[in-house]
């Protein structure tokens, strides 16, 4: 099964969703700071939108209430997010991690955690 393409907004409400587990269509919406809260209309159709592209599902009907938990998982998503990233530069990762690094987001420790991680792979290869 291919992952959902998710937008802004669906992000946020599937973010609300992994914190916080199964809720509401309210609850969701409450959840957004109240500067920034999304209508109950908007979030209830993004929500439903979410249900359709198969990236939440309905766990239970409390009175007129659904109550929807996320069917993918963070990770999941983050590496949807990172495939399309990586789609614009034609799949090269060089200048994605030259934009890291200059603009000091990839530190040391994350470095080293990605080299433990290639030398793992590298492991696994061999055994194969």
């Amino acid at each position: 099964m291919s992952l959902p393409k998710l937008t802004k907004l669906e992000l946020q409400i599937m973010e609300t969703l992994w914190n916080r587990g199964a809720c509401s269509i309210r609850e969701v919406q409450e959840a957004f700071p109240e500067a920034h809260r999304p209508a109950y209309t908007t979030v209830q159709t993004t929500v439903y939108r979410l249900e359709s592209k198969k990236a939440v599902r309905c766990v239970k009907r409390i009175s007129n209430a659904n109550i929807f938990e996320a069917a993918i998982s963070r990770g999941e998503a983050q590496g949807r997010l990172i495939d399309e990233l990586l789609g614009l530069f034609g799949g090269r990762t060089k200048p994605v991690m030259a934009h890291l690094i200059e603009s000091g987001q990839l530190t040391l420790d994350d470095v080293k955690e990605a080299e433990q991680a290639l030398k793992k792979l590298a492991r696994k290869d061999k055994s194969k």
